[in-house]
């Protein structure tokens, strides 16, 4: 391992349950232990995976108008968020590009935002730039993050907290785990039910171990949890949306609330609103689309998309065998043209044509629990 990788506070915990650790985001981190990627995926898909997450970032926005403050750098209702429900966001440029994704929600006195590991210095920069005046930008260093995903990860949380039960999907709450103050989301990037748990650094690997003791769960690495957030059609920064890419051409559309597009009651006011009202009215070149294939032949990032006639149309962002469904999956960027359900497009890998097919994500339905 280079001596400059970070390290979580779970590090040493990865390395004692056998953990084939490579280089993430800046961090020494674990991509699968010693049953494989595609056994901890399955695990997390039929019972429940624990997910070491520290490696994001966690921040505290304070003050009064914080919401409002936030609200001038993404596209996204911050001010009319409810106490406890959390929101998916994106921070964008002048030119109305993503410069990172991230999660909001609401607590009793501050927002809790969540930023992507490679992006958080950045993101942490760029919140006390704008909005440091405003607000206090608190970056919460010495807090770890856990998350534990899959159909039975209620069942093992509620051992420790039965109250984790009354949580529905995007919502929030401060729980004791083990004896210990922890602050909880009922969310994840896999496509299950779960949760994220915010915890303090000193008492992570206390609350991993008390995790793991549980008979549904095991620890899961970063490669299984690649190929969920595929399945589910979560896009993952610096791959399938970054600064050359809008949300608009990134299909997250949904992500921007009536009352922040043109003709809301707080339209615009963030960067590159101008930019990205004029895609949402006039459409895109080109969109972020799902492609699934019937061939063997796994289709990985950077394959060049080319239609029927063999003209390019795109690039793959995110490829892998999918190993729910048995098939190649992957997310592309095509030409708008070439983006509606079922068209036929090919995949150029090891200058073979794989045959795809346009497709409805998620790859995978989602299983979030709504109550």
């Amino acid at each position: 391992m280079s001596a400059d990788l970070l390290k979580t506070p779970l590090h040493a915990l990865h390395v004692e349950l056998g953990a084939k650790m490579v280089p993430f985001g800046g961090y020494d981190m674990p991509v699968q232990y010693a049953t494989g990627i595609l056994t901890e995926h399955k695990h997390t898909r039929s019972a429940a995976g624990l997910f070491d997450v520290s490696h994001m970032g966690q921040v505290l926005l304070k003050g009064e108008g914080a919401d409002a403050a936030l609200e001038s750098l993404v596209p996204v209702d911050i001010v009319d968020l409810p106490k406890f429900k959390q929101r998916y966001a994106l921070f964008t440029n002048e030119q109305g590009s993503i410069l990172d994704d991230l999660m909001v929600t609401r607590r009793e006195n501050d927002l809790f935002v969540v930023v992507n590991a490679a992006c958080k210095t950045q993101d942490i920069a760029h919140m006390q730039q704008h909005i440091g005046s405003r607000c206090t930008v608190q970056p919460l260093p010495d807090q770890a993050l856990l998350a534990l995903q899959g159909p039975q990860a209620v069942t093992a949380l509620a051992r420790l907290n039965a109250d984790v039960q009354k949580l529905t999907f995007m919502t929030g709450g401060h729980f004791v785990l083990d004896g210990i103050d922890c602050f909880l989301t009922r969310s994840g990037y896999t496509g299950e039910d779960g949760f994220e748990i915010s915890v303090p650094a000193d008492k992570a690997v206390q609350l991993a171990r008390a995790l793991l003791a549980q008979p549904e769960v095991k620890p899961i690495g970063l490669g299984a949890r690649d190929t969920l957030r595929l399945e589910a059609g979560l896009c993952l920064y610096g791959h399938d949306i970054d600064t050359t890419t809008t949300p608009v051409e990134g299909s997250i559309t949904w992500a921007i609330q009536k009352v922040r597009r043109a003709g809301g009651a707080r339209a615009g006011g963030y960067p590159g609103a101008s930019a990205i009202d004029g895609q949402l009215a006039n459409g895109v070149i080109r969109k972020r689309v799902g492609l699934i294939s019937t061939e063997r032949m796994p289709v990985r990032e950077g394959a060049k998309v080319v239609d029927t006639s063999g003209a390019d149309i795109g690039i793959v962002t995110s490829g892998s065998p999918s190993p729910s469904l048995g098939q190649p999956i992957a997310l592309a960027y095509v030409a708008t043209a070439q983006a509606a359900i079922g068209t036929q497009v090919f995949a150029i890998v090891r200058d073979k044509r794989v045959a795809m097919t346009v497709t409805s994500l998620p790859f995978v339905p989602n299983r979030y629990y709504r109550g």
